[in-house]
């Protein structure tokens, strides 16, 4: 997805006189929010991993362990990734059903392959403290404007199934329509 494209998803007028239109320009409506929040909430888990990792390695420095190499990282990874995974059930544990990007991803991968490649985290260990550092606080950064934007686009969401139940409570379209 273009950012372009996400910002006019995001415009507050992209709801605008929403009673109005027809239910398949809301569903359509609908449908395009969540193929941008499965984008965005791909591009957040890739920003989140990324940022574990690059923290992982600035805490084990600061524990007095020196930089680590490809062989520790990999060795690391299982606990740096699933640290806060609960293996509890419930709604809040639903898993992806793919682990390919989103088409609609590819801009936002490329904003944040700009701040820390994946092929580069074989490499921290060649990094200074102070660069991690840096990388802590621009993957932050970045996780918080996408965890933003997912939350506006949630709102929209919300907007527009809300419209389409409204208008199947009030009889304005029958179940019917589903079947057309």
């Amino acid at each position: 997805m273009a950012n372009a494209e996400l910002e006019r998803l995001l415009e507050p007028d992209y709801l605008g006189d929403l009673q109005s239109r027809p239910i398949e320009e809301v569903r359509a409506m609908r449908d395009e929010c969540q193929r941008a929040e499965d984008g965005l909430s791909f591009v957040r888990r890739q920003a989140q991993g990324r940022l574990d990792i690059v923290a992982a390695e600035l805490q084990r420095r600061k524990e007095g362990k020196g930089p680590s190499d490809v062989a520790d990282l990999v060795e690391q990874l299982p606990s740096i990734l699933g640290h806060g995974v609960s293996t509890s059930g419930g709604i809040a544990n639903v898993r992806p059903t793919s682990l390919e990007p989103p088409d609609d991803a590819s801009g936002l991968i490329v904003e944040l392959e700009g701040i820390l490649h994946e092929s580069s985290l074989s490499g921290l260990g060649q990094i200074t403290d102070d660069e991690l550092g840096q990388l802590v606080d621009r993957l932050t950064d970045y996780e918080r404007v996408v965890s933003d934007r997912r939350r506006a686009l949630h709102d929209h969401l919300d907007a527009l199934q809300a419209e389409i139940v409204r208008r199947y409570k009030t009889g304005e379209v029958s179940v019917e329509s589903l079947l057309k």
